[in-house]
């Protein structure tokens, strides 16, 4: 059976990016553009997953055509008020999933918090963000997916490989077949990308 390509991803390799209204920057983990575009900008970008600090209210950026998924991993109490309602993600550890083109507006109901990001273009990729559950396995089905520590060191195993991923670094993970995958010890979170 041909196991998972595994590559570390530290921060050093992480590129800085403003947010597309200019409102903040967004630190880009990993991410793929389309042939030709500028990786550090935002025209033909494919998929991202980032981490950004939202220290005061205000709108979030337009981004119509894209599938956006979203977990606070530190501090508590964000709220995103929109024409429709409001999109709850008050609780840490708990990704959301919403269309990028809904005009929203962050509160920040307990002060400043720092969240992961998982944006895909909806016609080119289908995306998760799950937070793997210590002793559980997790099929890995889809070719690409990123673990990322945010916060702890990340133990575990994928297929027959054990991994530790250092807090603030991130693993990715290739999978030519459907694998496995266990974290044993820290919390992360584990983005899935499916291209179409």
């Amino acid at each position: 059976m041909t196991q998972p390509t595994l590559t570390p991803l530290s921060p050093e390799s992480f590129r800085s990016k403003p947010w597309k209204n200019g409102g903040g920057v967004t630190l880009d983990i990993a991410d793929a553009s389309r042939p030709g575009a500028d990786p550090a900008g935002w025209e033909g970008m494919i998929w991202r997953l980032g981490r950004t600090a939202i220290v005061q209210p205000g709108p979030f950026s337009d981004l119509t055509g894209y599938e956006r998924l979203q977990a606070v991993v530190v501090g508590s109490g964000l709220v995103l008020d929109g024409t429709d309602g409001e999109i709850d993600l008050r609780q840490p550890f708990r990704p959301v999933r919403y269309d990028g083109g809904i005009p929203l507006v962050s509160r920040l109901e307990n002060g400043p918090v720092e969240v992961v990001n998982l944006i895909a273009d909806r016609l080119l990729c289908a995306i998760d963000l799950v937070v793997p559950v210590p002793g559980e396995g997790i099929a890995l089905s889809a070719p690409t997916h990123i673990l990322y520590a945010p916060g702890e060191a990340v133990q575990g195993r994928c297929g027959e490989m054990a991994f530790t991923v250092e807090a603030g670094h991130a693993l990715r993970i290739d999978a030519q077949a459907e694998a496995a995958l266990t974290v044993e010890a820290g919390q992360a979170l584990m983005a899935t990308i499916r291209l179409r």
